[in-house]
């Protein structure tokens, strides 16, 4: 029976594909709303996992995995033709970019292939993927309709955005308001009644473009914002002043301003990736984001500027990069998660180690270097104890993530050069001139 209704039957199976940072946390939200939940994924180990009742995602506890399985709401599997099974099927999967900083879609249209041959009447297909506007049109709606159903009538797709910020204690799927457009309106009625059974607010748009576009904007903010302060920072340390100082500065005025922070480079899933999906498409449209692109540059950049500060500082000590021991110290790309999706800690170990120096990191979130798209010769690399021996033994210790489990009193004693990209060490007692921020 079609999903025109506001209320999603309880009775209702929702299918989750791609159980990653994205879809790990939907599963379990529909499990824990009393929704029986199938999760697909390619990769097996996931579903072993989830058969066990245990996580795979650090800020993801075992304990609600387990719950999830225990109460007979949770199945993972491989065989997508269990898709059937699914009233609802939400897709969850990456939206990279290919060497050219062109959009690949790869992974979300061979997850159409896997699913639309098992699709049913009156199911509800929603693409969440970050991607550029006119995708769930050209790339979902073509395929249902080649497949013989009538979009809005037969079969139901909307676009719905993910929200998800790994590791962040205040805001975690369901409390998230949830944007949502629909193909028709028809579409959008059912979407709001998938995503109102389990999220708090549902944020109904007029249309799929509008809902994708929502999301490139929300992070196109973010990276253009810390462009700006990234370029500022390089600017106020070639005149002797602390951004950060200036930062806390600003920050203190109630109104009109939103402190941003400079770092040594963008990653993560989204803001590193998600504005090139817009500007590849407005060259469609003759328009050229010359302010975009800018921003994009100057964060792709920053990770230079950080080995270049860290040359300048060896230097000043009378040491070469060329034979030192340089300690990266944080490989997630943001603090207290153990995603290292995009990370620019990647992009510093590729460097100094071009540049002849001995790389090693230190990580308590990520223990070994799991496989990467782009940084397969550190697959295997094992993260290194913090000691007062391996600190010592460090010609340069480059802060790269600010954990919260990083000993930074330790870190103080023992080490006889610091770059800190994060600020980490501010409050902290340290000798003249071993600080360097970068």
């Amino acid at each position: 029976m079609p999903h025109t209704t506001s209320i999603l039957p309880p009775s209702s199976v929702i299918g989750v594909v791609g159980l990653g940072y994205v879809g790990l946390p939907l599963v379990l939200a529909y499990a824990n709303k009393g929704f029986s939940v199938i999760g697909f994924d390619i990769d097996d180990s996931k579903i072993v996992h989830l058969h066990a009742g245990t996580s795979y995602i650090k800020h993801i506890s075992s304990e609600h995995v387990g719950a999830a399985r225990a109460s007979g709401k949770l199945d993972a599997t491989s065989d997508f033709s269990r898709i059937k099974e699914c009233d609802s099927i939400i897709l969850c999967v990456p939206t990279p970019l290919d060497e050219h900083l062109e959009p690949d879609l790869s992974f979300v249209t061979d997850t159409l292939d896997a699913v639309v041959p098992h699709l049913r009447a009156g199911q509800i297909l929603s693409l969440e993927s970050t991607t550029y506007p006119g995708t769930t049109e050209e790339e979902v709606v073509t395929r249902v309709e080649a497949a013989g159903f009538t979009v809005g009538e037969s079969l139901f797709v909307v676009y719905s955005p993910e929200r998800e910020d790994p590791g962040n204690p205040r805001f975690a799927a369901t409390n998230i308001p949830k944007v949502v457009g629909g193909h028709t309106p028809a579409c959008l009625a059912a979407g709001c009644a998938l995503y109102g059974a389990a999220f708090d607010q549902v944020v109904p748009v007029s249309s799929t473009q509008v809902a994708e576009l929502s999301k490139l904007l929300e992070n196109i903010y973010r990276s253009v914002n810390i462009g700006l302060i990234n370029e500022l920072k390089i600017a106020a340390d070639r005149m002797g002043i602390d951004i950060w100082e200036v930062i806390r500065a600003a920050s203190t005025k109630p109104f009109g301003f939103t402190p941003f922070y400079p770092g040594p480079g963008l990653g993560g899933h989204c803001i590193p990736i998600d504005p090139f999906y817009l500007t590849w498409k407005a060259r469609e449209f003759g328009v050229h984001t010359r302010f975009i692109e800018l921003a994009g540059q100057i964060n792709r950049s920053m990770p230079e500027y950080v080995v270049h500060r860290s040359m300048e500082a060896l230097n000043a000590r009378g040491k070469a990069v060329n034979g030192s021991r340089v300690l990266l110290m944080g490989l997630a790309y943001k603090a207290n998660v153990d995603d290292m999706r995009e990370s620019p800690t990647f992009t510093l170990m590729d460097r100094f180690s071009e540049l002849g120096a001995e790389v090693t990191y230190h990580d308590p979130h990520v223990p070994v270097v799991g496989p990467t798209r782009e940084h397969q010769n550190w697959a295997g690399t094992r993260s290194v104890e913090l000691s007062a021996e391996t600190l010592a033994a460090a010609d340069c210790v480059v802060i790269a993530t600010h954990h919260a489990a990083f000993d930074l009193e330790l870190l103080a004693a023992h080490a006889s050069l610091i770059v800190d990209t994060r600020n980490a060490m501010a409050g902290v007692a340290t000798r003249h001139g071993q600080v360097v921020k970068a």
